[in-house]
């Protein structure tokens, strides 16, 4: 479907009026060393700068453009995966690619960004003419969670565009939120960005957002609350209803923050592995969720576990997302038997083609007899936002199992889902028991 020209001027606004842009392309700079990065709007046919920093002289400014098919990004809208290149002259797949020859670079990384209703927005990409070390799980989860943030503040930016009854609400927010990260923005140039400080980084930021993105919020609940209960009579049903909508959108708000954060936790691999008893981590979610299990019949059946090296911490995370995913989506029609397995398999009868050879794993087999899911959905329901039954039955904001890939994938392992409707979801986790320091 073709865009038109209006549409493509929004959405380089939308990146525009976002504050974090100039310091994620600053930061990407620092650490890398690239000396160009940007992110661009890409479709079928177009490719355009929405913001860029430019320290090599390669000419571009936002609304400047390039023919699509001269781009590697091209490729990536097409196959919607990141492609990482260190050094051109040694790539076997980009030596001879009209890409590099045309434009003069030797490094190249790009991540697509994609919406929360899986369309493809571009890329956040960076360029050097020499070569660079970008192939590191530090690097590319460093971009891969700056195009999970500029993807959220898109929906965000969207949602309100939709929402016309409550956008001056919106506004207020938004505009104490710029200030609040102009002002930590200030900070963040002070500091000598490097690899071995961005765990530092990105822990400051979590901790910045999980304290003051949220304070706007309160005061919107904490007025709404207020006026429902003093000026309640005063106001029509009309008047009721709209404040009804402006306190569930702030508290869908908060919950979207509380979770993203969490998935941001999830990239600071700080490689603090322990050698674990997983019964023991198990037994503990299961405490966890001893009230809720009781009140409704349900049981976690727990038939042999491995022990492994894992991160305690986001492990348990892992687990008790989960729990609470299958309580979530467990069937009226009968109590929720839940069933964990684990024991240890040997890479050469995994079925999985990214298996590291002769090394072994912990399987465990996570399975539920709730509502279960079409198998079309098994690589989908790990996306990000990805919400895949009714919204107003079945409340979320579609992150908790994409946290849960994010630390499979923390711990060098493997994760897979199958579900079938009204039967339930099975999850397998592959996940190395020694792991690599």
């Amino acid at each position: 479907m073709e865009i038109r020209e209006e549409e493509f001027k929004k959405d380089i606004s939308a990146i525009e009026a976002m504050p974090i842009v100039s310091t994620i392309l600053n930061i990407i700079c620092h650490t890398t060393g690239m000396g160009f990065a940007a992110i661009a709007r890409v479709t079928s046919d177009r490719w355009i700068t929405c913001s860029v920093r430019d320290d090599i002289n390669f000419g571009l400014k936002p609304g400047d453009e390039l023919e699509v098919k001269t781009t590697i990004c091209d490729e990536i809208r097409e196959s919607k995966k990141k492609v990482v290149i260190n050094h051109v002259s040694e790539n076997l797949d980009f030596k001879y690619h009209h890409t590099p020859a045309k434009y003069g670079f030797q490094s190249y990384i790009s991540v697509p960004i994609i919406k929360k209703n899986g369309s493809f927005f571009g890329t956040l990409c960076a360029i050097d003419p020499n070569p660079n070390v970008l192939d590191t799980p530090t690097v590319i989860g460093m971009f891969e969670l700056y195009a999970d943030l500029i993807s959220f503040h898109l929906n965000a930016i969207e949602d309100a565009r939709i929402n016309e009854t409550i956008l001056s609400e919106e506004r207020a927010f938004n505009n104490e939120l710029e200030d609040l990260v102009k002002k930590r923005t200030g900070e963040l140039k002070e500091y000598n960005i490097s690899l071995e400080k961005m765990n530092k980084d990105l822990q400051a930021f979590a901790f910045i957002s999980s304290h003051d993105l949220q304070e706007p919020l309160r005061k919107i609940q904490t007025i709404v609350s207020i006026i429902n209960e003093k000026e309640s009579k005063n106001l029509s049903k009309k008047g009721k209803d709209y404040f009804g909508r402006i306190q569930k959108a702030a508290e869908r708000m908060q919950s979207l923050i509380n979770d993203l954060l969490a998935y941001s936790r999830t990239t600071i691999v700080q490689n603090n592995f322990e050698e674990t008893d997983l019964i023991k981590i198990v037994n503990d979610v299961k405490d966890d969720f001893s009230d809720d299990l009781k009140n409704s019949g349900g049981v976690i059946s727990v038939t042999e576990m491995c022990r492994a090296n894992v991160i305690p911490f986001q492990f348990r995370q892992l687990l008790y997302n989960l729990v609470s995913n299958s309580i979530k989506f467990s069937s009226d029609k009968r109590p929720l038997i839940i069933t964990i397995e684990g024991h240890i398999e040997n890479s050469n009868t995994i079925p999985l083609k990214k298996i590291k050879p002769d090394t072994q794993y912990c399987h465990i087999i996570f399975s539920d007899n709730g509502i279960g899911f079409s198998s079309k959905f098994n690589e989908r329901i790990f996306e990000l936002f990805q919400q895949l039954n009714d919204k107003v039955k079945y409340a979320g904001t579609g992150i908790g199992l994409a946290i849960v890939k994010r630390i499979v994938e923390n711990h060098n392992g493997f994760i897979t889902a199958y579900g079938e409707p009204d039967k339930g979801s099975t999850f397998d986790i592959y996940i190395p028991l020694k792991q690599s320091q």
